[in-house]
């Protein structure tokens, strides 16, 4: 069987779905590889690395794509009219593509015309034997990493305390908003640079969390609070009384720091506005807010998507796009070993090609797509209406 690691072209994307290390590992499985010419470039990776682990390098997409059974992707395959290359109508009917796949009902009935059987990875569930193929807590960590180092170097002041012959400069105030996945990480690294570090959940289980990390809590807590979790670990979306009460709380703390991070998702939504242009307007100049949720339209309401802007205060606002690409090699050196674990988990040693049980906790969660039709629990009731 053949498998295909495609280009990625959608913008901002530096990410790759494979690396040496997993065509290794993919080839011992009894697969050839074919990756696409470039594929690795944007993450230091060039095609003579694939090609000594045994990987046929492709010139195009439609050459990779060629008998492929098993496409790998970062992000979901360009359709018609979306770029110079129709990668959706390239990929061989019946081929498993894997990836973050944009799950909603019109991506997964254009999946379905095409004959693909789609597995969105992005739905995973969150259970103990999923934890090594989930994508969204690798990237995640290496976001909220990210992030701090990028503060860092927006920031006009030190980040710990520095104290020399000619006076001593204070740590800086870092107050992180969201203590899922890339929260923590950043409480970790803003930790780790000696800075003052507080944060805020609305999760019960993430006061606890946030203090074990050595940062001090910061929030609301009421009855609502108390179910604000999900089964699977999600912050759930709460009342506009809740978040009035929350930004209540926080604004007087917000104006007194030098640093926000905020990281707050609600899966399949927009980012709840956390921080309004009021509390923006209280920072002093120099101070910088890094917005994790930009892609999802973001967490403050001055952030612009996709870019780096400076408010009339002199707040520094980090809105770029695609935090975990921002740190490109170890991303998708992760993101990989997330796909490789995934396959060989449902690996058909006989038959040399995955097997994917439709009563299994895991590929119910992820399969957007079977047989040409839409069968994901909750998009399927969308393509019968």
């Amino acid at each position: 069987m053949r498998l295909a690691v495609l280009k990625e072209r959608r913008p901002a994307e530096t990410r790759v779905a494979a690396t040496p290390e997993t065509v290794k590992k993919f080839i011992a499985l009894g697969l050839t590889v074919a990756v696409e010419a470039g594929a690795g470039l944007s993450a230091g990776i060039p095609d003579a690395e694939y090609g000594a682990a045994g990987a046929e390098i492709a010139p195009n997409a439609a050459s990779a794509l060629n008998g492929a059974g098993i496409v790998l992707k970062v992000r979901a395959p360009l359709g018609a009219g979306e770029g110079a290359v129709d990668e959706l109508s390239l990929i061989p009917r019946g081929a498993l593509l894997l990836g973050q796949l944009q799950a909603s009902p019109e991506m997964a009935a254009a999946y379905a015309k095409a004959g693909i059987e789609a597995g969105a990875m992005e739905l995973l569930p969150r259970i103990t034997r999923a934890q090594s193929m989930d994508i969204l807590s690798s990237q995640a960590n290496l976001a909220g990493y990210r992030a701090v180092i990028e503060a860092a170097a927006a920031f006009d002041r030190g980040f710990p305390m520095l104290m020399t012959a000619a006076g001593t400069i204070p740590a800086a105030n870092v107050f992180v908003m969201g203590a899922g996945v890339a929260g923590l990480q950043a409480i970790a690294t803003a930790r780790r640079l000696g800075g003052r570090v507080s944060a805020t959940d609305v999760r019960p289980a993430a006061k606890e969390e946030i203090k074990s990390l050595g940062a001090s809590f910061v929030g609301y807590e009421d009855e609502e609070s108390k179910a604000a979790q999900t089964a699977g670990g999600y912050a759930k979306q709460l009342s506009a009384n809740f978040y009035a009460k929350q930004a209540e709380v926080v604004a007087t703390h917000i104006a007194k720091q030098d640093i926000v991070i905020t990281t707050a998702l609600v899966q399949g939504r927009k980012a709840p506005t956390l921080v309004t242009a009021e509390m923006v307007r209280s920072m002093k100049p120099g101070s910088v807010i890094v917005d994790i949720a930009s892609d999802a339209g973001g967490n403050v309401a001055l952030t612009k998507p996709g870019e780096a802007i400076t408010t009339e205060n002199g707040v520094t606002i980090l809105g770029h796009a695609n935090w975990p690409g921002r740190i490109p090699a170890a991303a998708s050196a992760l993101y990989a070993r997330n796909l490789l674990t995934f396959l060989t988990t449902f690996w058909d040693k006989e038959a040399k090609a995955p097997k994917l049980p439709e009563g299994d906790e895991i590929v119910k969660g992820v399969l957007l797509t079977r047989g040409g039709a839409v069968i994901h629990p909750s998009l399927a009731p969308a393509q019968a209406a």
